[in-house]
């Protein structure tokens, strides 16, 4: 029985071939790839290498897909292939039923169709009527090859030209309409989709025209135009050039063939973007009109373990780069990544590769660290101004490194976040310090001088003096920052104060083990023991941060001493931590209420904290 050859796609793209054929033989990771000792022969050295959709020997010649590989392993017939991977696919073989025959027959003649539309296309791009076309393609630093391999063309000037061309071929309008080339006006008429565009080729990984796109040769919109939905495309499905894409990454991984300057796949915006990049010698491709799908994403992954997307260096190339992150993380394991590129403002992989070559975009490429751009992103949306807005910032960062499913990969970018996170807040601490050091405090004594001053009892310094006792604190009791350690960032502190919080914040992002002599150890090794000194010895300590203290009583002269800190802030605060002692009535949640309850109390009579 003849099946439809898109079950047979559907059948593939869902067995994973890498893990069918590892029952056979134990593979291992090459490159993007993986390699074993070849099941049909026998060898001591792999020479047998599995790919996304093929698997080839190198030594005996073996080749094939996953039906293929059941047929020859199993000494299968290909229905009973069909049949065993279907089942552990859970799709449905198709009958061949009146109605499935008549609806592949459709199909194949959609095909043909729309390989008819494609070479009417690209011959009349050649005519005197398609040179304003040509020209633009040209402009734009197309060559004849890339134009020929793109399959581009032109729709002519006016409606009814492709419809006239084809009925010559015995294609009818009803079946263009089928194909998604033309539509049925309001008056009834069949008019064309696309005229006066230049045409871009939509085709299937096999390569097969299943649409178009079409850009305007004038001032009017759509600027693009995508055909709609049919028996053959689904935007949410389709990725533009993942044939071409396909077949320079099977180039690249020959390993007799790897030169070191092929690139992995580029996912970028547009045509003209997967275009330029494919020009310059990049596997490209791009979702068609709209967001990223997990389906699209599936189909990458299956090409390239890590894509690479890179994002025009705009606000929507921005927005475009939270929304795919927010896509791929809950589907991230240590074997599927991607990596994230936004391009400088204003500038796009068009025009990188027009502007800078092959070399400019690659370098470009070279700065795809997952970390730095959910960083970078995340920060550029919220804008953290303020201590709020550092908090803010930091919390979205949790948020999103919790979204990844692997416990151990979330550890890790939850880590390298809060590492970024720290270093950037206390830069823009240290950048803050300098504009006011002529009004501080401690303007120029290094923090050894710091032992033993009393400097003058000023509202600045009695801030400064309020903060170190927090620190200490805290230095003396590591157990409670993971509770303290959110409110502490609130707190504008001074340097060398904020590099010590800085320092401490980072080390409870990777100890789980909250030790004070650990802790005070790693800020030995970071150069800050004068600055513990300083903060420790500068003035006589309360007793919340005297070691032997408890640190139930620790926590509860903490909380009382931030409030006076938090000033205006500090009924905000109260009415948080009552909301959060309703919703979890922990003795932790009570001692804050109560501290911050003095402490909103004594402020608004106009009292002083105890620790000046």
């Amino acid at each position: 029985m003849a099946l439809p050859p898109s079950f047979l796609d559907e059948l593939r793209a869902r067995t994973p071939l890498a893990a069918l054929i590892g029952r056979r033989t134990k593979l291992t990771r090459s490159a993007r790839d993986w390699k074993g000792c070849c099941p049909f022969h026998n060898e001591k050295s792999p020479s047998f290498y599995v790919y996304a959709d093929h698997y080839h020997c190198f030594g005996c010649g073996a080749h094939g897909d996953a039906i293929g590989f059941v047929m020859q392993t199993q000494n299968a017939a290909f229905m009973e292939a069909i049949e065993q991977l279907a089942a552990e696919a859970g799709l449905e073989v198709p009958r061949a039923s009146p109605e499935a025959v008549a609806a592949e027959r459709r199909r194949a003649d959609l095909h043909d169709v729309l390989a008819a539309a494609a070479s009417n296309f690209q011959a009349r791009l050649m005519t005197a009527e398609g040179r304003p076309a040509l020209d633009y393609l040209r402009k734009r630093g197309l060559t004849e090859d890339t134009i020929r391999r793109f399959g581009l063309g032109y729709s002519g000037a006016g409606r009814g030209a492709l419809a006239a061309d084809l009925a010559r071929e015995g294609i009818e309008q009803l079946q263009l309409v089928e194909a998604g080339l033309m539509k049925q006006a309001e008056d009834g008429r069949m008019v064309d989709l696309f005229y006066g565009r230049v045409m871009f080729p939509i085709r299937d990984p096999r390569g097969r025209a299943i649409s178009f796109g079409g850009r305007i040769m004038n001032d009017g919109q759509p600027k693009y135009l995508n055909g709609p939905e049919t028996a053959l495309f689904s935007k949410r499905r389709t990725l533009y050039g993942l044939d071409l894409a396909k077949l320079e990454l099977a180039k690249a991984r020959k390993p007799a063939t790897s030169d070191g300057k092929r690139q992995g796949l580029v996912v970028v915006e547009g045509y003209m973007d997967v275009i330029a990049l494919a020009q310059a010698g990049f596997p490209a491709v791009a979702p068609l009109g709209t967001a990223l799908t997990s389906e699209q994403l599936d189909a990458l992954w299956q090409q390239d373990e890590r894509p690479v997307f890179c994002f025009d260096g705009d606000s929507a190339g921005r927005k475009a780069g939270r929304r795919v992150i927010g896509l791929a993380l809950p589907l991230l394991t240590p074997e599927r990544s991607l990596g994230v590129v936004v391009l400088p403002e204003g500038e796009d992989p068009d025009t990188v590769v027009g502007r800078r070559g092959r070399q400019g975009m690659a370098d470009e490429l070279t700065r795809d660290e997952l970390g730095s751009a959910i960083y970078g992103l995340i920060k550029d949306e919220i804008g953290p101004a303020s201590p709020e807005g550092w908090a803010r910032l930091r919390n979205r960062l949790d948020e999103t490194s919790k979204s990844i499913p692997d416990r151990a990969l979330a550890d890790t970018y939850r880590t390298t976040l809060r590492d970024r996170w720290y270093a950037d807040k206390g830069a823009q601490s240290r950048g803050a310090f300098k504009q006011k050091q002529d009004r501080g405090p401690w303007k120029s004594a290094p923090p050894a001088r710091l032992i033993g001053v009393r400097p003058r009892m000023s509202d600045e310094t009695t801030e400064h003096e309020r903060g170190r006792v927090l620190l200490a604190i805290l230095l003396a009791h590591p157990i409670l920052l993971p509770d303290l350690d959110e409110p502490l960032e609130m707190l504008d502190l001074p340097e060398p104060l904020a590099q010590l919080r800085a320092a401490m914040g980072a080390w409870l992002a990777s100890h789980p083990i909250l030790d004070s002599e650990a802790l005070n150890a790693h800020l030995r090794r970071l150069g800050l023991d004068m600055v513990v000194s300083a903060v420790l010895d500068a003035r006589p300590l309360p007793a919340g941060a005297m070691p032997e203290a408890a640190p139930a009583d620790a926590a509860y002269q903490w909380w009382q001493i931030y409030g006076f800190m938090r000033g205006p802030h500090i009924e905000a605060d109260l009415r948080v931590a009552e909301r959060d002692f309703v919703a979890d009535p922990t003795e932790a949640n009570q001692r804050r209420l109560i501290a911050l309850t003095q402490s909103w109390n004594r402020v608004r009579r106009g009292e002083t904290d105890a620790t000046v």
